[in-house]
C-alpha cells in the first residue's frame, strides 16, 4: 500500500531547522527499510512531503507510528497529514522502486 504524508511546520522555520538533521536521519531509516520512496521540502519552505510504501496489514497504525516517531513531531514543530493512496497510472513503476533484482 502507498501513502502520501504532507508535513506542515507548526513553528517558524528557525525553530524547525535545529531538528532537520535528526528528522533526515529518521527518514533515512525509513528509506533503508524500503518504506520511504522519496521525500523533500516544499518551496517555499513551509513543510515537505513523503511518498511511502508500507505493508498492507494495519495501515493506519503503521502510518501513525511513522508520524509519531518523526523527531519533528516529537519536538512539536511539525504535523503530518497522512493520506493512504492507490496509484493507478505508473503503479507498476512504483512497485519496482527499491526492489532488488
Amino acid at each position: 500500500m502507498y501513502a502520501l504524508a504532507i508535513i506542515r511546520y507548526r513553528r517558524p522555520l528557525e525553530e524547525v531547522l535545529p531538528h532537520v538533521e535528526e528528522h533526515r536521519a529518521y527518514l533515512q531509516g525509513l528509506y533503508d527499510n524500503g518504506w520511504l520512496l522519496a521525500s523533500g521540502p516544499f518551496q517555499p519552505r513551509m513543510g515537505g512531503a513523503l511518498l511511502l510504501r508500507v505493508p498492507d496489514g494495519d495501515l493506519q497504525a503503521t502510518l501513525n507510528r511513522i508520524r509519531d516517531q518523526d523527531p519533528l513531531v516529537q519536538h512539536g514543530v511539525a504535523q503530518y497529514e497522512l493520506l493512504p493512496w492507490t496509484p493507478v497510472i505508473g503503479a507498476d513503476g512504483l512497485d519496482r522502486i527499491g526492489v532488488n533484482p
